[in-house]
C-alpha cells in the first residue's frame, strides 16, 4: 500500500504522552525532507505513524504539483478508504490535494496541514473546502489563517540545528570553488519556479551591484542532497527571497540557524520570524529589497538569527502536532 515502514525501536519515547496515538498519514510524495523529519520526530514521541503516498509513476516538484494526474489522485481515494479501516486513531493530511480522500473516508477523525501554496495557489479551493470539513487543521503562518474561515492552529515546520549551524565562510566557500573574494547571494530555487520570483531576484541582485560598484554572484541551488545546505548557506553573504507567496519558508528559517543574512518579501511568516534579528530585512518592493541588500553587504557582519530559530525546531514541532492530534480526538 506504500506505507514507511515503521522505525525498529518503538519504544524510545521524548516527552509524549503515554497514551498511544496512531496515525494514517497522507502525502503527494514520502520523500518530502521536512515530512519525512516530522513523521521521525512524532514516532520519537511513541506515535505510531504510517505513511501512504499518492501513487505516481512521475517524479513530485513540490510546489507545482507536476507529478501527480487527476487521476492518481482518484486511485488515491479508494486506497485511503481501505486502509481507514485499519487499527488508527485519526487520519493527517498533509498538504491540500490530499484532504479530498482523508475526508471522504468514513472511520476515522481528519486532521489537515496546509503548506502554503495548496492553500495560496491554484488549488487553494480544495484546500478551503475540505478545511470545513475537518477536526483540525493546521497552517504555517498567520498570513495563512487569514484564508481559511475556521479555528486553526499555526505550526510552522521546523529546522534541525544540528544539521543547520554556522561555520567560517572562507571554508565553505572553498567546498564550493566560490571566489572567496566576491560578493555571494543565496537563492536556493531553481529559476523557473514561478512563485519564487526569480526574475525579481535578479533585478534586486543587479541593481545592487550597480550602486556597490562591485560584482554580485546570484547562486541559485536545486537538486542538491539537503544535507549541503548548510554548506550554501555559510558560503552565502546572504539568502535573498523573492517570492511572491509562502507559508512558512524553510530556507529562512535554515539561513537564521546558520546566522546568515536574509533579505526577503513580505509573505507568510516572514516579517515575524525575522523580527529582532540582525542584518535582516523585509520590505515591500524591488527598491526597498536592493537598498536592504546592499546594507546587508556593505556591513559583512553576520546576523543572529540563530537565537529566534531556536523556538522552531522539529522536535517542538512534534510536540505542538501531537497537541492538535489530542484536540481532533476529543472533538471526534
Amino acid at each position: 500500500m506504500g506505507y514507511l515502514e515503521p522505525p525498529m525501536d518503538r519504544g524510545v519515547r521524548q516527552g509524549g504522552s503515554t497514551e498511544e496515538i496512531r496515525v494514517l498519514n497522507l502525502v503527494t510524495t514520502a520523500e518530502t525532507r521536512f515530512f519525512r523529519q516530522q513523521v521521525g520526530e512524532l514516532r520519537k514521541r511513541g506515535i505510531e505513524s504510517d505513511v501512504l503516498a499518492v501513487p505516481t509513476s512521475k517524479e513530485f516538484d513540490y510546489g507545482r504539483d507536476s507529478g501527480r494526474t487527476a487521476m492518481d489522485y482518484l486511485r488515491f481515494v479508494p486506497m485511503v478508504w481501505r486502509a481507514s479501516f485499519g487499527a488508527y486513531d485519526l487520519v493527517h493530511a498533509n498538504y491540500g490535494l490530499t484532504a479530498p480522500a482523508a475526508v471522504l473516508q468514513p472511520n476515522l477523525p481528519v486532521v489537515l496541514s496546509l503548506w502554503g501554496t495548496d492553500l495560496m495557489g491554484r488549488y487553494g479551493p480544495v484546500g478551503e473546502w475540505c478545511a470545513r470539513h475537518c477536526e483540525e487543521v493546521v497552517v504555517m503562518s498567520e498570513e495563512m489563517a487569514t484564508y481559511l474561515d475556521r479555528d486553526v492552529s499555526v505550526i510552522p515546520h521546523g529546522v534541525n540545528l544540528d544539521t543547520f549551524q554556522p561555520r567560517p565562510k572562507r571554508e565553505a566557500r572553498a567546498e564550493l570553488g566560490w571566489a572567496a573574494d566576491e560578493y555571494h547571494v543565496l537563492f536556493p530555487y531553481p529559476p523557473t519556479r514561478e512563485v519564487k520570483n526569480f526574475d525579481q531576484a535578479e533585478r534586486v541582485v543587479d541593481d545592487a551591484a550597480a550602486r556597490l560598484g562591485e560584482r554580485i554572484n546570484l547562486q541559485t541551488v536545486s537538486g542538491e542532497p539537503h544535507e549541503r545546505m548548510p554548506l550554501y548557506h555559510n558560503a552565502a553573504d546572504c539568502l535573498l527571497l523573492t517570492s511572491d507567496r509562502e507559508g512558512s519558508p524553510n530556507s529562512v528559517k535554515e539561513a537564521m540557524a546558520c546566522n546568515t543574512p536574509v533579505v526577503a518579501t513580505d509573505v507568510g511568516d516572514v516579517r515575524e520570524r525575522l523580527s529582532g534579528v540582525s542584518q535582516s530585512y523585509v520590505r515591500d518592493s524591488t527598491s526597498g529589497l536592493v537598498t536592504a541588500l546592499v546594507a546587508v553587504l556593505e556591513a559583512g557582519t553576520p546576523s543572529d538569527g540563530r537565537r529566534a530559530a531556536r523556538d522552531i525546531t522539529p522536535a517542538k514541532t512534534a510536540q505542538r502536532l501531537e497537541t492538535v492530534y489530542r484536540k481532533a480526538l476529543e472533538d471526534s
